[in-house]
């Protein structure tokens, strides 16, 4: 048996054992060998079903993308902290369509995942081309300004990160 068949994908079950020990928020010895039981089992008894891990061409350019969603993420906390304690007659909510480059599966879901994941903005729907993606804003200024800054600061890591087809 080669190691490859008893542990499929390592790094998704290093990746399960510390979301495992974030989420029960504990470090014990017990919660350790629980998670790492839940990382060995969850891709073995899954890679039946044929999910193959992702192709990445910078793995270091996505962990520093991850860090700087995480700055994002907070940064519009505050933002969206600030806006909703104020007057409600200031937001300005609209709907923007944003036109992908992406055409990688993951990458789309990891882009329509951190616009939710970031305060203020909602991906809302992704069109059956997936050439287009519907995002909410909570506060919209200017329509272009957001759809520059979603393309240039998550985007564009993305296109670099993943292998995609050429438009």
């Amino acid at each position: 048996m080669t190691a490859r068949r008893w542990l499929p994908q390592p790094l998704l079950s290093l990746c399960l054992l510390l979301v495992w020990l974030l989420l029960v928020n504990d470090s014990s010895l017990g919660h350790w060998l629980l998670g790492a039981l839940l990382g060995w089992l969850i891709p073995l008894f899954t890679q039946r079903f044929g999910n193959s891990p992702p192709r990445l061409r910078k793995p270091l350019k996505l962990g520093l993308f991850l860090l700087r969603v995480l700055g994002d993420i907070v940064v519009a906390n505050l933002q969206v902290a600030k806006l909703i304690l104020g007057p409600t007659s200031n937001l300005r909510p609209a709907f923007v369509e944003i036109p992908m480059l992406l055409d990688n599966q993951l990458a789309l879901s990891m882009l329509a995942s951190i616009i939710s994941l970031t305060p203020g903005t909602v991906s809302a729907d992704l069109s059956d081309d997936r050439k287009t993606l519907l995002v909410h804003g909570l506060d919209v200024a200017d329509e272009a300004a957001l759809v520059a800054e979603i393309k240039s600061r998550y985007e564009a890591p993305l296109l670099e990160v993943f292998p995609c087809s050429p438009t």
